[in-house]
């Protein structure tokens, strides 16, 4: 991508008139300082003192001060509602407005300031959940170091990873993140690509393969050559992915837009033709009043309030036991969601390499195997090390300890020498066969070896959670199907799929093979992406709704994702999806009333049956009924 088409392009504006660029700097302030929210706040406050001062018998200040919140409101949505009818785009704020300035014609200023009011604290919080989603999306640019090693000349200079140019010579030291995609031209290591594969297990890389921009070189020193420039490289492409499906599903219109688009022309129509045809039949002041009065009876003052104060008691609910949801709209799609794409690393498993197997070589046992590797895996920084120290009941002291970058270790213990790394070094012998059996099962070997040859093998492997299969299980009980997505190995992957009881398996996907192929997934039937990983970033954004498994996941998941968890609990999926499908049939009953009630105030205001007081009155009813309902998606299954 072009520097301009690249992380930091302009979307322009969502659905809803907001600026797709939060406050600029990418993180958000206190709400009290979100203009969005002080403005709706303001109306609120107005209409408040209003009421005080027509309480106490003051009407002209109440008159003022509701004239106050009024403006303060409206200006949240009519311009916005104004500006988007002229691109010939219909939603429930062209709606309110109507029904707001109906409503002031007839002089009802309070009622059309209440309207004002509640639609804009509403869209106010909207906006806030939007911008927080895209808040943390640069946490993906810091796994990009600031600067990189280029060779020229033989000679080291120190660039700016921005200004990196494809055919450049990178020199990457142990420890380094990798500036940019390139080819490996010298050296042998072992590299974590987690950050952009969801690989669990750091890779091994030698002259020849290939290595992506934020892979960190766990090994010995590598020299690269750069296959992209420091602009547009893997961790930029996700960037680009995520921004890209968060402004499309920005476009998908929220439950009350989608009503609201057939209704507003009806109800214009209809107005009209009483204003017209009466006038024509009889006195034109008469009907054109009871035109308004349409205009008001239409007020969709229940469905304003209805869909969000259900929304707000179920997102409250489900963070009580551990989904935090970040918007209203996230909240409505949960409740439709049919299929679930889950990542592997981290969320169907562990993501903490355990020792599952032991294989001693005749005349050793698993305590003796164990202790030696231990005695040189304590010496390495290398993730398999931990497993192995932690399975090993004593760590025998080692001499001498070299790490072969990319192969293993060698040490002496108790005067022996010792080697402990990949099969592909270390020679197997009669245990080949076993070899295969252990890697088939998507167990990572390692060999233990002496001065007389081979002594046996430990398998390590990402073991799934506990609760993996139930969960699994339950989904299937209620007609959800899954398919894992892992940018593991095809061998691993359906090991792990195997014991978890999943049969629609993807792998070996790099972060735009996921977005691929839940847009796919989400084309077919609401689906929902649950991940942890930078990786999964983009796969969380192209979803219909994206969830991201824990508090200590990757900042960029959980700021792409829609829903996220407290916690590591797979249980709380399905418990989630029951609690929004709750809430939404909730909704539904909502709707359904609120369309009643303007389908009976309507033809009754037109005919003269209702006046505006009586219609005012029916409209203030169904808010306090529904309201009632809508709370009681505040309460969580026992």
């Amino acid at each position: 991508m072009s520097e301009n088409s690249g992380p930091h392009r302009d979307h322009g504006h969502d659905e809803h008139g907001h600026d797709d660029h939060g406050h600029g700097d990418g993180h958000q302030g206190s709400w009290w300082q979100d203009r969005k929210l002080q403005i709706p706040l303001l109306s609120g406050l107005l209409l408040g003192a209003g009421l005080t001062a027509s309480w106490l018998d003051a009407p002209t200040v109440g008159s003022v001060l509701f004239w106050a919140a009024l403006v303060a409101g409206g200006s949240q949505f009519a311009p916005e509602a104004i500006e988007r009818l002229f691109k010939g785009r219909l939603g429930i704020g062209l709606l309110m407005t109507i029904s707001a300035v109906g409503a002031v014609i007839l002089g009802h200023v309070q009622e059309a300031a209440a309207l004002a009011f509640l639609y804009s604290i509403a869209e106010g919080l909207e906006h806030r959940a939007m911008d927080r989603a895209r808040a943390g999306l640069r946490a993906l640019l810091d796994l990009v170091p600031e600067t990189a090693t280029i060779l020229h000349g033989g000679v080291q200079q120190e660039v700016e990873s921005r200004d990196l140019q494809v055919g450049q010579v990178l020199l990457v030291r142990p420890g380094e993140r990798v500036a940019t995609d390139g080819i490996v031209l010298t050296g042998l290591s072992s590299v974590d690509t987690s950050a952009v594969t969801g690989e669990s297990i750091p890779v091994d890389v030698s002259p020849g393969e290939t290595i992506v921009a934020g892979s960190i070189n766990v090994g010995g020193a590598l020299k690269v050559e750069a296959t992209a420039p420091g602009t547009d490289n893997s961790l930029t492409t996700i960037v680009s992915l995520v921004e890209q499906a968060q402004k499309e599903k920005g476009a998908r219109a929220r439950l009350a837009d989608r009503i609201a688009r057939p209704l507003i022309p009806g109800i214009i129509i209809v107005a009209t033709l009483v204003a017209v045809i009466g006038s024509i039949l009889g006195d034109p002041g008469v009907w054109i009043e009871r035109a308004l009065v349409v205009l008001v009876a239409a007020s969709p003052c229940a469905l304003a309030i209805a869909v969000p104060v259900t929304v707000v008691s179920g997102i409250g609910a489900a963070s009580k036991f551990g989904v935090i949801v970040k918007s209203g709209a996230a909240f409505e799609r949960l409740g439709e969601i049919r299929h679930v794409a889950v990542d592997k690393t981290g969320t169907l498993t562990r993501n903490q390499p355990q020792v599952v197997k032991v294989v001693p070589a005749p005349g050793f046992d698993e305590t003796t195997l164990l202790n030696h590797a231990a005695g040189l895996e304590a010496n390495s920084t290398h993730p398999l090390a931990r497993a192995v120290t932690d399975a090993a009941p004593t760590t025998l002291p080692a001499t001498g300890v070299t790490e072969h970058p990319g192969q293993g270790l060698t040490g002496v213990i108790e005067g022996q020498t010792i080697r402990v790394g990949s099969p592909r070094w270390i020679e197997p012998g009669r245990l080949d066969t076993q070899v295969r059996q252990l890697e088939d099962d998507g167990i990572t070997v390692l060999a233990v070896a002496n001065d007389d040859g081979i002594m046996g093998l430990i398998g390590v492997r990402d073991e799934i959670r506990s609760e993996a299969p139930e969960t699994l299980a339950d989904l299937a009980g209620v007609g959800i199907d899954v398919t894992m997505l892992t940018g593991d190995n095809h061998r691993t992957a359906k090991a792990i799929a195997g014991a978890a009881g999943i049969s629609r398996v993807h792998a070996e996907l790099r972060p735009e093979d996921k977005a691929r192929i839940v847009t796919q997934l989400s084309q077919q039937r609401p689906t929902a992406m649950i991940g942890d990983g930078i990786n999964d970033a983009p796969a969380l954004a192209a979803a219909d709704i994206g969830i991201a498994m824990g508090a200590t996941g990757s900042d960029a998941a959980i700021e792409s994702a829609d829903v996220a968890f407290t916690g590591h609990d797979l249980r709380l999926i399905p418990q989630a999806l029951h609690h929004a499908r709750r809430a939404k049939k909730i909704i539904n009953q909502n709707v359904v009333l609120s369309l009643a009630i303007i389908t009976a105030l309507v033809p009754l205001s037109a005919i003269g049956t209702l006046g505006l007081a009586t219609v005012v009155l029916i409209h203030e009813l169904a808010e306090v009924i529904v309201i009632g309902n809508g709370l009681r998606a505040s309460r969580t299954a026992s």
